[in-house]
């Protein structure tokens, strides 16, 4: 770093995306990416005409994107903000409502994000341990008196919490935010966003990265009530008005028009999760029980470390936490069946070999 640097930052530790490397071919199971592109309609909205009006700045209100998400998810276009990826939603969610007198908790494995926005920001954070089964003890957030940001399903662990349990923690917490980052929820989780017409201090958030197959789009929404969304408001005016760009926002509106297509898709996800899991516990693994496009996975014959580098040599990326209570797990994106498929190959080549 350099001597410019200012001292705030000097121990800031940023976030680490999923490799790309380009010296041979991978199958890629390691950035939680749809291994299939978003609906015809995405692609053909991009016409010439939509390319031509890139010399004007696109809508700094999103209001015909919103207008269709307002629909999808039965609220009104006052509840809802765009962002460049749930990422940029959540930065101003830390800035918006997070400072020293009012700090924040979340569970200590989770998105890595919530902890560097944390220490960034200068929010005073509290990282609640995980259960040993790597589940959420919703009794540890009750009453808290402090902001609450739970990843539901959580991530890396794949697991999700029933919305009983999620509202139990919105209603025990009336005073502050309770932030439910639903970046998988399509997978297998069930959305509290019904929960925002009853709670005023629930904010919900959702990407089109995951289960709506754009994840180079960077596109995502904020669904609460019509005050807090008017605070994240303030701060995307007070950053970057013109924070989504145009042909994103006009594949968001394509992408909003063929939910059978994504309601087929996520389904061949999921049964392709279903046959690697099952593969996986016949070659020896454990793991967690999982709701998203992931599966988190260890193996008593080989560390985690080892078992990614030994994949990463036979042309296999996954993703490694070298971090406490997690390192022995490999978090493993659901790719296409032929993916998967070559993912138990080399997994069980690489197990023979140590055997």
């Amino acid at each position: 770093m350099s001597r410019f640097l200012s001292e705030r930052f000097q121990s800031l530790e940023p976030y680490v995306p999923g490799e790309q490397p380009s010296d041979r071919k991978y199958i890629r199971l390691n950035t939680n990416e749809s291994p299939y592109p978003p609906p015809p309609e995405v692609m053909d909205a991009v016409t010439p005409g939509e390319i031509a009006a890139l010399n004007l700045y696109p809508s700094h209100s999103g209001a015909d994107l919103i207008a269709k998400l307002a629909e999808a998810y039965n609220v009104l276009p006052e509840n809802l903000i765009i962002g460049n990826g749930s990422d940029e939603l959540l930065a101003f969610s830390f800035l918006a409502f997070g400072d020293k007198e009012r700090g924040i908790c979340f569970p200590d494995v989770t998105y890595g994000f919530y902890s560097i926005y944390a220490s960034l920001f200068g929010v005073p954070a509290e990282q609640i341990p995980l259960r040993d089964d790597l589940t959420i003890n919703p009794a540890d957030y009750f009453g808290k008196n402090k902001n609450i940001v739970i990843a539901n399903p959580n991530a890396p662990t794949c697991i999700a919490l029933p919305l009983g349990d999620i509202e139990a923690i919105i209603k025990s917490n009336p005073d502050h935010i309770v932030l439910i980052d639903e970046a998988y929820v399509d997978f297998g989780g069930e959305s509290a966003i019904p929960l925002i017409h009853k709670y005023d201090n629930l904010l919900v958030m959702h990407t089109f990265s995951k289960s709506r197959f754009m994840a180079g789009a960077r596109l995502a929404c904020a669904i609460a009530s019509a005050p807090i969304i008017a605070d994240l408001t303030k701060m995307k005016y007070s950053f970057n008005p013109y924070n989504v760009n145009h042909l994103s926002q006009v594949m968001g509106e394509a992408a909003l028009s063929n939910e059978a297509y994504y309601r087929e898709m996520r389904h061949e996800i999921i049964e392709t999760r279903k046959y690697t899991e099952q593969a996986l516990r016949e070659l020896g693994f454990s793991m967690t029980e999982s709701s998203t496009n992931l599966i988190f996975a260890t193996h008593p014959a080989i560390g985690g470390f080892d078992f990614y580098t030994a994949l990463k040599d036979r042309g296999v990326l996954i993703r490694h936490f070298n971090k406490p209570r997690i390192s022995e797990y490999l978090r493993i994106t659901i790719g296409t069946r032929a993916e998967m498929e070559g993912l138990i190959e080399a997994v069980t080549v690489i197990l023979a070999e140590g055997a």
